[in-house]
């Protein structure tokens, strides 16, 4: 309950000089005063917790933003865009049994199979073959061991720690040797014919016990968790210290044992949606501003920069528009996506589903790169982007304004998150692109997604951009241009083309 009603006291910094339209110094001083932010953190992120399509966590979170949603007074519903195959995470141990006791950092990969009861098995590592040959000769004799997969890495220290403390020449040295090992590893790979999707499938089919990587980020202590590739083997991922240590153990004929006990469950196949709320536009209602954000994650963690700060970026917006801008001229939805890292999977059922909604959209704007203030906007490639984007930018204060740097009319998007759903359909549809804090490296998809790594601060400056370009462009007396530039010529000296619409997987049957 603490946690829950704790309170900022830090405050988005407005000259008080600076004469901001009085609706936008409104959703300043609610920011400042009343934010909802923190708590709705501790809802979603540490009791909810990660939200990967098919689990009930994710069907929990759709739930929990429509009741929120509904608090406020706001129309929500669950709106469905098909289904997916149904999964829970359970109790995951690891241990070093021989040669001599230690329990091991490691997570069992997403929707990887259960063990019905602990497997215990020799480790090793792959062979030291230069053809698909060799390899397939060597895979008769895997059977009943566990096969570590990853590329084994030498030093497990960050980048730019190595290049804070090593001489400019051992920095140098260091750094070819590590971009070595990677090209090395492979072309390993590629000999043996077998990609990171079939290595495991390989290894599953010659009768192993279980696979093993470490997909480490180059930061200390941050594993990427995605979906394993095994059906009826446990796949698990280990952190980068203990995975080294199996590695060379391993190598040096040891031959160490681990015990993996895991006991998630398969479930029926779960139904999937779209959190939808909507304010109902009071003189164009069939006109729509649209607020974005993924609600689904990767479980690794709690999902908490990929993507809860863009979930109560949008949330918090609503809260404030539905509060202080009581007579919005057109409509405000806003759209928390579902089996987005699957392939922007929600929005583009949301683009498929609604075809009424999506002729009648004045701009999309879409947050979903992590919890910094907003510092990059582009025109996605509409030509007179400039013309309304420059517009609505004016009514922002001038601090958080002036961190924006604009790109017109820019490239159209055609991936990498929601927003580019829509620009394909030829809909504006901009990315609140922010201050990474680390994001690639530490956060992205890793086992240290989580609440501590949100600064609230900046996320609150996102708040009031978010508000203030939705309730201008709700003003905007103007429906938004959606003439396309001419596109440039690409590295292949074509013409490059606009981002075809893709339809949305409505399932995980080809899913891999």
């Amino acid at each position: 309950m603490v946690l829950a009603t704790q309170f900022s006291w830090a405050q988005v910094t407005v000259d008080p000089k600076e004469k901001l339209n009085p609706i936008v110094q409104n959703f300043v001083n609610e920011v400042n005063t009343n934010s909802q932010l923190e708590g709705m953190a501790y809802e979603l992120l540490d009791e909810i917790g990660p939200r990967l399509v098919g689990t009930p966590e994710m069907l929990a979170s759709n739930e929990w933003t429509a009741k929120k949603l509904r608090s406020w007074d706001i129309e929500a519903n669950l709106q469905q865009f098909g289904t997916w195959k149904g999964w829970e995470r359970g109790i995951t141990h690891v241990d070093m049994t021989y040669p001599r006791i230690k329990s091991l950092s490691a997570t069992q990969l997403a929707w990887s199979p259960a063990t019905k009861k602990a497997v215990e098995a020799e480790v090793i590592i792959l062979p030291k073959v230069n053809s698909k040959a060799d390899f397939d000769t060597w895979l008769s004799s895997v059977k009943g061991k566990i096969v570590l997969i990853a590329q084994y890495q030498k030093i497990g220290r960050s980048d730019e720690q190595i290049k804070e403390f090593a001489t400019p020449e051992l920095y140098e040295k260091l750094k070819k040797e590590k971009e070595q090992a990677s090209k090395d590893f492979q072309n390993y790979v590629r000999n043996i014919g077998l990609d990171n999707s079939t290595l495991p499938e390989a290894l599953e089919k010659a009768g192993v016990a279980g696979v093993a990587i470490s997909n480490w980020t180059g930061i200390m202590g941050a594993n990427r968790i995605f979906g394993a590739k095994t059906n009826k083997i446990p796949m698990i991922d280990i952190d980068v210290e203990d995975y080294g240590m199996l590695y060379r153990m391993a190598e040096n004929g040891a031959k160490p044992k681990i015990k993996i006990e895991i006991q998630s469950k398969i479930l029926p196949d779960a139904k999937t949606f779209n959190t939808i709320g909507m304010i109902k536009g009071k003189e164009k209602p069939d006109e729509y501003v649209i607020l974005s954000a993924h609600l689904d994650s990767w479980d690794g963690a709690q999902g908490a920069t990929d993507n809860g700060t863009g979930v109560l970026t949008m949330l918090e917006t609503m809260r404030i528009l539905k509060k202080y801008y009581p007579n919005n001229k057109r409509t405000i939805v806003v759209g928390l996506w579902g089996s987005e890292e699957q392939g922007l999977n929600g929005s583009r059922g949301f683009v498929a589903d609604n075809p009424e909604i999506i002729k009648g959209v004045q701009a999309v704007f879409n947050q979903d790169n992590g919890t910094g203030r907003v510092v990059n906007i582009s025109g996605q490639g509409f030509v007179n982007s400039y013309d309304y984007i420059g517009k609505w930018l004016t009514a922002v204060p001038k601090n958080i304004k002036d961190q924006i740097k604009t790109d017109f009319p820019g490239m159209p998007g055609g991936g990498g998150s929601d927003h580019a759903s829509f620009v394909a359909a030829g809909v504006p549809g901009f990315s609140l692109s922010s201050l990474n804090w680390g994001y690639f490296g530490y956060t992205w998809h890793t086992t240290k997604d989580t609440y501590d790594k949100i600064v609230f601060d900046e996320v609150k400056s996102n708040v009031i951009l978010t508000a203030t370009l939705a309730y201008m462009a709700s003003e905007d007396p103007e429906f938004t241009n959606r003439e396309k530039r001419e596109m440039p010529i690409n590295d292949k000296g074509e013409v490059a083309k606009w981002p075809e619409i893709k339809q949305p997987k409505r399932d995980s049957k080809d899913f891999k």
